[in-house]
This record gives structure tokens, C-alpha cells and sequence, in this order.
């Protein structure tokens, strides 16, 4: 699972309209050093009470956003599919590009393919050889038959999308905000898939996001 490109902007604009309601831009004491948004502590004491508020009081969690390229397994995204509200995806595309490039290993995920011994971890690999080969038949097959006969070559396309593995990685870029990020953080960072974990751990490198969320009780600096 790899995480890539990843953006966080409008953060300023946010934290200045967070103080709209009482018009207490005066209070503000964060500030921009040289391109880098400093969320200081008086902001941060206000954004922290207008999220334990609720989401009518953080709406300036909305407006903070995050643009991300994600590489992730199919199993993964299907979980991930559920968070519909505020996120947008473009995904590559499996019906266009899976016949594009021999199949191999690298193309699926393996972050904890570990097994207690050697013997059921050359098992498990055998039997992954075998799916990618069986893969790479239908492909090859589907590749002579496409210009001569493409219905039948059809078929072979089709049978090799409904074979293929869920630990198949496609990437997708997303734009979301930090209002996801935090429901998603505390809805799956006990979850059995480590993908959510990795996920989770990705969110806790964004600006101010351990602060946001309570989870960073010291003050910034």
C-alpha cells in the first residue's frame, strides 16, 4: 500500500473562517513562515472546543482538504467505498488497462504475507504462482485472439475479470477533507486489516491532524 503526491491545502482559509460566527479574527494567532501554515495556540484551543461540538461547529474541518494518490488492494478500496460524502476518486481503470502489462507478483498485495513456517510461506507462494500464471494464460490468449476474432476474445477478458485476486493494487487519486480523515481514523485504526492501519498511520503525518483530533495533548509550539 503506498500513499503518493500528497497535498493538504486551504488550511488558512479554514482556520480564518472558523472565527467567522463572533467575529473574533483578532484572537487569531496563526501565521504563514515561509509557505508553511502555523496553527497557533489560541486557534487551535478554538478548533479543538468547535469539534467536540459536533459537526454544526466544525464545519471548518470541511474546508480543510487533502488531495492523495492511494495504491491500495482491491479489498481494501471496496471498505474504503463506503465513505461516499465529501471524498472523490479517480481510479485506473480495470476494464482498460489489466490486460496492459504481464501479470507478476508485485502487482498484488503482500505487506503481511508472513507465515509461521517456511513450509506453509513456499505453500502460499506456489499457490499465488499459480493464480498469476493462470492469469498471464488467459491474457496471452486474449492478446492472439483480439484482432481475429474479438468475441471470442472477449470471453477470455472477462473470465480473467472475474478470476481476478481482491489483493489485485489499483491506484486512485482522492480528494477529501479532514472531517473523512477523522471519521475514518476512529472508525477503522482497531480494524483487523492492516491496510487500515497503514492507512491510519498515513493520517497522523498530515498537518495539526493528532492535535485536531486529541490525540497530541501538547500544545503547539
Amino acid at each position: 500500500m503506498r500513499f503518493e503526491n500528497t497535498s493538504v491545502f486551504n488550511m488558512d482559509n479554514a482556520i480564518r473562517g472558523m472565527r467567522n460566527p463572533l467575529a473574533s479574527w483578532a484572537k487569531s494567532d496563526s501565521y504563514v513562515d515561509e509557505g508553511n501554515f502555523i496553527l497557533g495556540p489560541a486557534d487551535l484551543d478554538l478548533a479543538r472546543r468547535l469539534i467536540k461540538g459536533g459537526t454544526e461547529h466544525r464545519k471548518f474541518m470541511r474546508q480543510i482538504m487533502v488531495s492523495v494518490d492511494i495504491t491500495a488492494p482491491l479489498y481494501w478500496w471496496k471498505e474504503f467505498d463506503t465513505y461516499k460524502v465529501g471524498t472523490t476518486a479517480n481510479s485506473t481503470s480495470t476494464m482498460h488497462k489489466v490486460m496492459a502489462d504481464e501479470f507478476h507478483l508485485g502487482m498484488f498485495e503482500f505487506d503481511d504475507f508472513k507465515y509461521p513456517t517456511g513450509a506453509d510461506r513456499q505453500q502460499f507462494t506456489l499457490m499465488w504462482l499459480g493464480i498469476i500464471d493462470n492469469l498471464n494464460r488467459l491474457r496471452n490468449t486474449y492478446l492472439v485472439l483480439k484482432d481475429s476474432d474479438p468475441e471470442l476474445a472477449k470471453l477470455y477478458w472477462k473470465e480473467l475479470i472475474r478470476v481476478l485476486p481482491s489483493a489485485w493494487l489499483q491506484t486512485r487519486a482522492i480528494t477529501m477533507n479532514y472531517e473523512n480523515l477523522m471519521a475514518m481514523y476512529f472508525h477503522r485504526y482497531r480494524h483487523k486489516l492492516t491496510e487500515w492501519h497503514q492507512y491510519c498511520d498515513w493520517v497522523l503525518t498530515l498537518p495539526y491532524t493528532q492535535a485536531l483530533f486529541g490525540l497530541d495533548a501538547e500544545s503547539v509550539e
